[in-house]
């Protein structure tokens, strides 16, 4: 589980780099985020399941596709958000008694 955390992390890293990159191409690079927008959406929502996965993949494909947010690492935030910052369930214990 741990190796797979952290691999999606570095995903991310490397998709929010390929996203950012493109605004430092003067000309093509907002050409190139009309290419990138749902692509990184797609991405999105293959490496997180569930509501939350396709919320981030919304969000992913609006910041690539809107001028001068490419600077956003959204990847990277939602990796934080999965695994450092949303409240994980607590543990139960279930008790169970044997009448003998």
């Amino acid at each position: 589980m741990k190796d797979e955390k952290y691999k999606l992390l570095r995903q991310g890293i490397l998709y929010d780099l390929i996203g950012m990159s493109t605004m430092a191409i003067p000309v093509v690079g907002p050409f190139l985020d009309m290419i990138w927008a749902p692509l990184a959406a797609k991405q999105m929502s293959k490496m997180y399941k569930g509501n939350e996965g396709k919320l981030a993949s919304v969000v992913v494909f609006l910041e690539e596709i809107l001028p001068f947010t490419d600077i956003v690492p959204t990847f990277t935030l939602m990796w934080l958000y999965t695994f450092v910052w949303k409240k994980q369930p607590a543990p139960q214990t279930i008790e169970i008694r044997v009448d003998e």
